[in-house]
């Protein structure tokens, strides 16, 4: 069984598919067939087949009914149009039916009218004389006198529009027809000219309706009695479509009143139409249901038609009202005019037609162009001010206002004041009103693009506040090539530090504050505890959460850039050459008789700018202090790593042209225990720092030692190292020194401090 399931089609040529035919059915013809014993042959499966077979089974039918779901989804719209052609095409037939019937009903009269004569003209002359007396002297009863009349009454009925009355006499004539037709109770030629009136009267009192239907004046009860009279007629395809086609052409005659023109109101001009529009609707798909009921033929006709009218709406709507604010940038009142229509079409789902699809893909173009124009203008605007920014930190004005309204930037920020340099409060502000209106950018699930493109706008002004630092000149045709304007230079640290506190506020609070409008309804309506920070409620949402780690590295490159400038300045000269040496420590012994032991000057001013910074950054980062830290710790693991990196200066030190004395293997050990210690003081020592200056350390006593000499014969206690440090700190500070003498290290090496040096080697 498994060996025939695995086995492959093949194909075969006919004659061979006829021999193995022939073969198969030869079984049968042989006089000696036992059906029994064929089908216990044929049967004798175990168990275990039977289950395989089974399955087997079982997933050919979930198969086929997966491929007839796809099959219907994907031609859902011929299917559609099929059906309407085919209830087309039965009221075709119906009509045809009616005439054939019309025309055997005329055949069978002639050959009946000359069936009688032929009777007549052979009988004699008195017969027929006695005859003819007789049917003169005859009364006609009173069907046939009614069937003379019913035309009579039909044509009366129908100058009077009386419907109803006329639906009931011709119900009554069709009877009298086939009863009489049963019963031979009036003769064919009477019999004919009733059905004929009846099919006459039939088409009439229909083409009366229809053009009823058609009529602008044509109220909504007369409007359904004709169309209920026309289906009840036979006739339910034209009348289903008399009907769609009625309010169609109701509301654009109602539509004439509507003159937009470019400086009306799109908003105004979108309700209008919305309510002419989708009131038609609405009503159309009430009166289907109730004359046709749940009929997929015409059930599939309305939501065709609905569909439609919906498109051209749309078309409408793009054309007078989102076209001019797209284009503008105005994604307010582009989002209010979506708001509107969509306001509009969603009640029609209580009916059963979802058509707030159609809207917004159709309106997603339009909101995609204004949000992108939008954003451009946020980025212009910021880029212009940027240029004559004079980098001072500054509280937002009191009543800032944007597109007219007070900002909601200005009205958070009288709980969180926060100091921002102009182009940023500019920037804040915008960003701030832009989020005002965001409900059709959730419903069309633009939040993610709305997201993509705020950033690509705040990585803009990032590359411009890079662009302030007054060494990233080389990197000024690159941003050109971007089409960013002039920036005016942040020359001071103070304003260098301002371009880090605009980028990191923005990025650590007012942007995610503000983004989280676009969060899911029922997560926005979280609540504004103040005690929680806005980023940490931020935090509950994962897109958002990864939005907010690019606008973190974005400010790191920012971080970055500044620090790898500002430690460059130190380590060289306006000429190029480098402050930090081999030549410092290898050149001491032999050359200096008496040493004043202090930190090295470039040591000296790194802590001297990490001071000033600390300073700058204590007043900038008013409750941020995390960040104020993490720029200081940058600063000084970006010197520091250049001085591990560095391989002239270890290829100096390693391998000549002269060996590490003791003396430069004391002031380069005195250098690195500075660092850890003013790093620690000011709590910005980080775990790399302190791995990276052991490091070096390391790495100096290793080449000390290949000299043959023993390091820690040389280098005095840690105690030693650490008073000279903290001497160092009090003195550049602006401190009083102490009355202490270290101008020698001839103290005895204590098995402490040998055992400190020996663990800051091997670690």
């Amino acid at each position: 069984m498994a060996s025939a399931k695995a086995a492959r089609p093949r194909a075969i040529s006919a004659k061979e598919n006829g021999t193995k035919i022939e073969e198969g059915l030869s079984v049968f013809k042989s006089d000696k067939f036992d059906a029994d014993a064929f089908v216990q042959s044929k049967c004798s499966l175990s168990e275990k087949d039977v289950r395989q077979l089974c399955s087997y089974l079982l997933d050919l039918k979930k198969a086929s009914a997966e491929e007839m779901r796809k099959s219907v989804y994907a031609n859902y719209s011929a299917f559609i149009r099929t059906s309407k052609e085919i209830s087309d095409l039965e009221g075709e037939l119906s009509s045809i039916r009616n005439l054939l019937s019309t025309q055997a009903t005329l055949i069978h009269g002639l050959a009946e009218g000359v069936h009688i004569d032929s009777l007549s003209a052979r009988g004699s002359e008195d017969s027929t004389a006695n005859g003819l007396l007789a049917l003169e002297d005859r009364e006609p009863s009173d069907l046939e006198k009614w069937s003379a009349e019913f035309p009579d009454l039909l044509d009366v009925l129908l100058a009077e529009r009386r419907v109803d009355e006329a639906l009931a006499s011709l119900d009554e004539g069709e009877r009298v027809a086939a009863e009489a037709k049963e019963t031979n109770s009036l003769n064919p030629t009477a019999l004919m000219s009733l059905q004929t009136a009846i099919i006459e009267h039939r088409q009439k009192l229909a083409d009366q309706l229809a053009e009823a239907a058609c009529q602008p004046s044509t109220r909504g009860g007369e409007l359904r009695a004709a169309i209920s009279a026309l289906k009840k007629l036979g006739d339910g395809p034209r009348a289903h479509s008399l009907l769609l086609n009625a309010y169609y052409q109701r509301y654009q005659y109602n539509m004439q009143s509507l003159r937009p023109s470019s400086t009306s109101y799109g908003g105004a001009y979108t309700a209008a139409l919305s309510q002419l529009v989708f009131s038609a609707i609405a009503q159309a798909a009430s009166d289907s249901l109730t004359i046709f009921g749940k009929e997929p033929a015409y059930t599939s006709e309305l939501v065709m038609w609905a569909t439609k009218q919906t498109e051209a709406f749309a078309l409408l709507v793009k054309r007078h009202a989102l076209a001019s604010s797209a284009a503008a940038g105005g994604l307010r009142s582009a989002a209010e005019c979506v708001q509107i229509a969509l306001g509009h079409c969603s009640l029609l789902e209580a009916r059963g037609l979802a058509l707030c699809p159609v809207l917004l893909k159709l309106f997603r173009p339009s909101v995609e162009q204004a949000l992108d124009a939008n954003l451009k203008r946020i980025e212009e605007s910021t880029a212009a001010l940027a240029a004559a920014d004079d980098w001072v930190l500054t509280f937002p004005p009191p009543g800032s206002r944007q597109s007219g309204r007070v900002s909601t930037a200005s009205i958070s920020n009288t709980t969180f004041q926060h100091k921002l340099t102009s182009s940023a409060h500019r920037f804040n502000l915008m960003v701030q009103d832009f989020f005002e209106d965001v409900g059709p950018l959730l419903s069309m699930q633009l939040g993610g693009q709305t997201l993509e493109g705020l950033f690509q706008v705040f990585n803009s002004y990032v590359n411009m506040l890079i662009k302030a630092l007054p060494g990233s000149m080389e990197e000024e045709a690159n941003f050109d090539n971007s089409g960013n304007k002039i920036v005016r230079m942040a020359e001071t640290e103070a304003q260098q530090i301002a371009l880090l506190a605009n980028a990191s506020l923005l990025a650590d609070e007012l942007l995610p504050r503000a983004a989280m409008k676009l969060s899911p309804p029922s997560q926005a309506n979280y609540k504004d505890d103040h005690r929680r920070r806005p980023a940490d409620r931020q935090n509950r949402h994962p897109e958002q959460r990864e939005w907010k780690r690019r606008l973190v590295n974005s400010v790191d490159r920012l971080k970055d850039t500044l620090c790898r400038q500002h430690a460059l300045d130190l380590i060289f000269t306006e000429d190029g050459d480098s402050h930090l040496t081999a030549e410092m420590y290898i050149n001491m012994d032999g050359n200096v008789d008496e040493i004043d032991w202090f930190p090295s000057p470039i040591f000296q001013e790194l802590y001297s700018k990490l001071n000033r910074m600390s300073s700058l950054a204590a007043d900038m980062f008013v409750g941020r202090e995390r960040f104020a830290t993490l720029l200081l710790m940058r600063l000084t693991e970006t010197v520091i790593l250049w001085l591990s990196e560095d391989q002239s200066f270890w290829d100096d030190i390693e391998e000549g042209p002269r060996p590490l004395g003791s003396l430069g293997l004391q002031q380069f050990y005195l250098d690195m225990k500075f660092v850890i210690c003013f790093a620690s003081q000011g709590r910005y020592l980080s775990r790399n720092l302190h791995r990276v200056v052991k490091e070096i350390i390391s790495r100096a006593v290793s080449a000390f030692a290949a000299t043959g000499m023993d390091p820690y014969s040389v280098l005095p206690e840690d105690d030693w190292f650490n008073d000279i440090c903290q001497d160092a700190i009090e003195r550049l500070s602006g401190k009083p020194k102490g009355d202490r003498d270290l101008s020698s290290p001839t103290a005895s090496v204590s098995a402490q401090s040998i055992s400190s040096v020996r663990s800051h080697g091997s670690s």
